[in-house]
């Protein structure tokens, strides 16, 4: 038997007010209500089970307070901390979060952002796939607000909330010339297809030079072209790390270290992006640290912006050094 919905009417009656001020504590006008009558209303409605329709809200022109975020890729750990700290900001102002995976693919990327339209958020974050042009594109020109996360997309003149690549970058160099390390393999998944990749992997190759590193880059995380790679790394002509680009290139060389018998620190290991599981392998991998509730914060409040200050918002990471970026031969006095 199925148990019908408790009804707005049914929560004014319960709470002794009218339909208006039930209508208003479940909007945007909640403040204008006193406290005594607020709890009164958050006391029925939760004893008769009632939710609001946000849909037909939305219809009306009430808003639906609901936000939509779109993610590459929910299973990479960087999407999931991200979708976290946005969750984290959103909940704190009163709104919910419609979360979509594009699983790395642009037309369901084209479909979740149709779709988020449809249901009438009021606001988009995007960790694009790619170049989303159409349906994004038709978005902007409307009253939609949208923050892209962490890629820009160049067609798109929304702001663009992440991490500082070239600060990233320049930390993770500054970090191993102070531990001695003066050759370094830069390990990335294919940077055609974000540009944060392609962000810090031109800041890699240009701060090397004035480092005077000497430099070598894989852009595969392939082990039949990463293992080769690691594998010239086991007798190398000068003190040498290897420098990931992200959380998942972390893993694939921790990987292929212990395929290969490389032992941590005799040969550097330092990633951006901080994983659990990092302080746990060997003498813990040094990583840059991502601060997404700080990253969170700022894309909400980017969106909910009034138009026109919706500017991009850069993060400093946050160096957490461990034993892996601790050769033998400088040991740390």
């Amino acid at each position: 038997m199925t148990i019908p919905r408790a009804t707005l009417i049914e929560v004014a009656r319960a709470a002794n007010t009218s339909k208006t001020s039930v209508s208003r504590f479940f909007g945007p006008e909640r403040d204008k209500l006193s406290p005594t009558l607020k709890a009164r209303i958050d006391t029925a409605a939760r004893a008769l089970g009632y939710q609001p329709n946000l849909m037909a809200r939305g219809l009306k022109g009430g808003g639906t307070r609901l936000l939509g975020m779109l993610v590459a890729d929910i299973r990479n750990p960087f999407s999931v901390a991200a979708v976290h700290g946005v969750e984290q900001a959103a909940r704190t102002r009163g709104y919910s979060l419609i979360v979509c995976n594009t699983g790395n693919d642009p037309a369901q990327e084209q479909r979740h952002l149709a779709l988020l339209s449809a249901y009438q958020v009021e606001g988009l974050v995007v960790n694009a796939v790619g170049a989303p042009n159409q349906v994004l594109d038709s978005l902007t020109q409307t009253d939609v607000p949208v923050v892209l996360l962490d890629r820009e997309i160049p067609s798109v003149s929304s702001a663009v909330v992440g991490l500082d690549n070239a600060l990233a970058i320049d930390t993770a160099l500054d970090h191993l010339v102070a531990r001695g390390y003066r050759q370094v393999l830069y390990v990335t998944n294919d940077p055609a297809t974000a540009s944060a990749r392609r962000e810090r992997l031109e800041r890699f190759i240009d701060q090397s030079a004035k480092r005077q590193l000497t430099a070598h880059v894989q852009s595969s995380l392939d082990p039949a072209r990463l293992y080769p790679a690691l594998k010239a790394l086991k007798t190398p002509p000068a003190p040498t790390a290897v420098l990931c680009a992200n959380g998942t290139a972390t893993l694939s060389a921790v990987q292929g270290f212990q395929a290969l018998g490389i032992t941590l620190g005799a040969v550097g290991l330092m990633g951006i992006d901080e994983l659990d599981w990092c302080a746990l392998v060997g003498p813990g991998i040094t990583t840059l640290a991502q601060p997404f509730d700080a990253i969170g914060e700022a894309a909400i409040a980017r969106l909910l912006a009034p138009f026109g200050t919706r500017i991009t918002d850069r993060h400093a990471p946050h160096l957490l050094a461990r034993g892996s970026t601790i050769h033998p031969d400088f040991p740390l006095f």
